[in-house]
């Protein structure tokens, strides 16, 4: 009996309409004010220094784009409840299989269709694990992080592999259209894509409601594991994704390709609006916060900070995306 009115409590939570706010929330809009804060200063302290030229403004959507593939991703993997560090190293292990695959002669599409199958099955494992053996993903995607880099390190024993194909590297990072890198179109095609999937699609519903409420997403009738290990399948094709941009930019393929990418991905995704806890997600937000990381950490290279100062900065920001994911989620 207990068990049954749990049930029909349960449904009649995921069925009941959701509530609209009367007055606007301004901490959604923290990234975008936040951003135009951030473009002003730079502008105002070092636009003598050519912060505010065309050059350098692609220049940062350039650097920035392998970040904002993986966010996108990423905000699909938090809005399910779940956590993704393996992202970054993914994105080197399907870097150097493209290029190993490349250099053995079977192509462009041979090799980025191995990157991609290379992505998809970090993601499957990483889903494996937490769907159905129930390990929570930050310790199965931690594990796999550093599983994934050694074997990014041993599949070359850490030498680079450089990539000829003129096709393969201006497609994935060295070419222009109408004079717009190559590389920030991938990030905007990708986050309009996932804009669409995660707010207009079924399944970007049921994603959703996973994290929201688990138990009532299931009761509902959301088949709450197979939508978890849809994300992480899609974190490891966004992986598999960057690490090619990583080798068509570098023209070359190398072990260390996304160290660190991941703690700039989960800031960029809390940043932008996204509850670290689930449940609440925006795709153009994450964009945007992927963006405001890239702009300062251009700004902090013009300034002259030395690299130990952009890492204090950078932790600065994931303590601070943290600290506004806790405030979004008591709210």
């Amino acid at each position: 009996m207990q068990s049954k009115a749990n049930a029909s409590a349960a449904l009649a939570a995921a069925a009941k309409p959701a509530v609209r706010r009367s007055t606007i929330q301004w901490s959604d809009f923290v990234v975008y004010f936040f951003f135009a804060a951030v473009i002003l200063f730079f502008a105002v302290t070092i636009g003598d220094k050519g912060f505010l030229t065309t050059a350098n403004l692609f220049n940062i959507t350039r650097t920035t784009s392998m970040i904002a593939v993986m966010a996108i991703a990423m905000t699909f993997v938090i809005a399910a409840g779940e956590l993704d560090l393996s992202i970054g190293s993914t994105a080197a292990l399907s870097a150097l299989v493209a290029a190993l695959v490349m250099q053995a002669g079977f192509g462009i599409v041979g090799g980025v269709a191995a990157a991609i199958l290379a992505g998809l099955a970090v993601g499957a494992i990483n889903g494996f694990f937490v769907t159905v053996v129930n390990i929570p993903s930050f310790l199965v995607t931690l594990g796999m992080m550093q599983f994934v880099r050694g074997l990014d390190m041993r599949l070359t024993y850490t030498k680079p592999v450089a990539i000829s194909d003129t096709t393969f590297t201006g497609i994935f990072g060295s070419g222009n259209v109408a004079g717009v890198p190559s590389l920030f179109l991938w990030s905007l095609v990708i986050a309009a894509v996932g804009h669409v999937v995660l707010r207009y699609t079924s399944f970007g519903r049921q994603v959703l409601a996973t994290g929201g409420n688990r138990v009532a997403a299931q009761y509902s009738g959301v088949p709450v594991k197979r939508i978890k290990l849809y994300c992480f399948l899609i974190s490891g094709a966004a992986g598999a994704v960057a690490g090619m941009l990583y080798s068509g930019m570098m023209q070359t393929a190398r072990y260390n390709f996304g160290t660190g990418a991941e703690l700039a991905a989960i800031a960029a995704v809390i940043l932008g609006g996204t509850s670290l806890f689930g449940g609440k997600a925006t795709i153009i937000g994450t964009f945007v916060g992927a963006l405001l990381i890239g702009t300062i950490n251009n700004g902090l290279i013009i300034m002259g900070l030395d690299v130990s100062e952009q890492n204090m900065v950078a932790g600065a920001l994931i303590v601070l995306a943290v600290a506004f994911g806790r405030k979004r989620a008591s709210a």
